[in-house]
């Protein structure tokens, strides 16, 4: 029997496409789950009459595949991930190659690509977005790992991923270690930014200015033939459409609570670390730990106080300006997510190559839009481009769009509606523009009452001061540090 090209381990959603995927490219794939009875159903049903071959265990599935072995892994993060590792590592031979196309925590896949190359195997962690639909007709890709494994992956990773209209595949190597799960999530961070201004828009246009679904519906259809053309706003238009059996919009019917997975989470917690300030992705994940307190909102909506919503601006202009609000905010919430990106390649030494990672990102994910490739030729134009917004292109936009997005944070604000992503956005714009910041006053506090010295405008950047504000305390200053 002629062996395998690639092995993969757990048949959910995205391992049984992905197969499918790989199978229609030509390629022969070996399957297991831990769940047998999925995989006879799987080889019995969608694989029937495919070149798929089943395995009833781990042993069976690394004896069917050629060398070096390719074994991919699609089980849920976490543990699992490491007890499969674990098992594989006893049963591969030296040069053969494990993939975690999971969404992983990149510091575990630091980890696990040490210890794996440690036993003399390659290891690597991809980034695979696009969701059901996009495993199955063409995901975007974003492996990192060890190094010498690419060549024997990146025929099969490219046959599979999604391509840009010049044919493009939109995968690439990422870098080494934990690079491709780091990628990953910034994607899913910044998924989350447009996944949340995309929905504060709807609100402001149903609250604000009082529009039924169909007109939604025939708004977004508009913005997605536009610059605002992506992945997300045709998601949008779509629900938006769809009625439930009583004819009803279907989206009113479903409860107001945001689950999460933690990628959105991570990120955060990365920028943290990293000094970042990611705002309008970090407002993004609040506000869906604020929408899960359903049950204390309600019985706040009946104690807590705020305007009658009131609207007398011109419905049309009105909507104009959401467009080019959220068009901004967006290109915000991708200028914080390249910044987070920029320090971590300092971080952990990877070599990002950033135009890559946008065009990457043209096609098959979740956050796939028009100006990603307007990112990519700013970042080709200028490799060590510090923020997108001081790229000429969107330089402009910002100089178009931004009284726009005044316009709208100020209407919501004084009307009541919460757009905390919105107006991150906004607020990060301003404070990235301005000269001098009140931080003045924010370290003299801080010496005031810790000693934790400032530096002044008179002298040398690193040159750091004390003062004795009260006249009875001493001279002695804390450390200066960062955190």
């Amino acid at each position: 029997m002629k062996k395998s090209d690639i092995g993969l381990i757990g048949l959910a959603v995205m391992g049984e496409n992905l197969v499918l995927n790989m199978e229609s490219k030509g390629f022969h794939v070996a399957v297991y789950n831990r769940t047998t009875e999925k995989v006879i159903k799987f080889i019995e049903g969608r694989a029937n009459g495919k070149n798929i071959t089943g395995s009833s265990s781990l042993q069976e599935l690394v004896s069917k595949l050629q060398k070096p072995r390719k074994v991919m892994i699609m089980v849920k993060a976490g543990k699992p991930v490491d007890s499969i590792i674990d098992s594989l590592i006893t049963l591969l031979d030296k040069g053969d190659i494990i993939i975690d196309g999971g969404n992983s925590n990149y510091n575990d896949t630091i980890r696990r690509c040490a210890k794996v190359e440690d036993k003399g195997l390659l290891y690597i962690g991809t980034g695979v977005s696009g969701g059901e639909e996009g495993a199955l007709k063409g995901p975007s890709i974003m492996p990192g790992g060890s190094n010498k494994a690419w060549p024997y992956v990146k025929d099969i990773f490219q046959a599979i991923s999604a391509k840009v209209e010049d044919g493009t595949p939109c995968c690439d190597w990422v870098g080494k270690n934990g690079a491709g799960h780091y990628v990953k999530m910034v994607h899913n961070g910044i998924e989350y930014g447009d996944m949340q201004l995309i929905s504060e828009t709807y609100q402001l246009m149903k609250v604000l200015v009082g529009l039924n679904h169909d007109k939604m519906h025939e708004t977004f259809s508009t913005w997605n033939e536009g610059e605002l053309d992506s992945y997300l706003i045709e998601i949008t238009r779509d629900i938006l459409a769809y009625k439930d059996e009583d004819g009803s919009p279907l989206v009113e019917k479903i409860l107001d609570t945001a689950g999460q997975k933690g990628t959105g989470k991570w990120t955060g917690i990365s920028a943290l670390n990293e000094g970042i300030p990611l705002t309008l992705i970090a407002e993004a994940v609040f506000a869906r730990c604020l929408s899960s307190v359903k049950d204390e909102r309600v019985i706040a909506s009946k104690i807590l106080t705020g305007p009658v919503v009131s609207f007398d601006l011109d419905e049309k202009e009105f909507i104009n300006d959401l467009e080019n609000a959220l068009y901004l905010a967006k290109v915000v919430s991708y200028a914080q997510g390249y910044t987070l990106l920029k320090a971590a390649a300092t971080t952990y030494d990877w070599n990002l190559q950033y135009g890559e990672i946008a065009l990457m990102w043209r096609g098959g994910c979740i956050i796939r839009s028009r100006f990603l490739g307007k990112i990519k030729e700013a970042f080709d134009n200028n490799p060590s481009l510090n923020n997108l917004l001081l790229d000429s292109f969107f330089k402009e936009k910002a100089d178009k769009c931004q009284m726009s997005l005044r316009k709208v944070v100020s209407y919501a604000v004084m009307n009541g509606i919460s757009i905390p992503s919105l107006s991150a956005a906004l607020a990060y714009y301003d404070g990235y523009r301005t000269e001098r910041l009140p931080a003045n006053l924010l370290q003299a506090q801080r010496d005031y009452f810790g000693a934790h010295t400032y530096e002044r405008l008179d002298d040398e950047r690193g040159n750091f001061h004390h003062t004795n504000w009260t006249g009875r305390g001493g001279d002695t200053a804390a450390s200066t540090y960062n955190v």
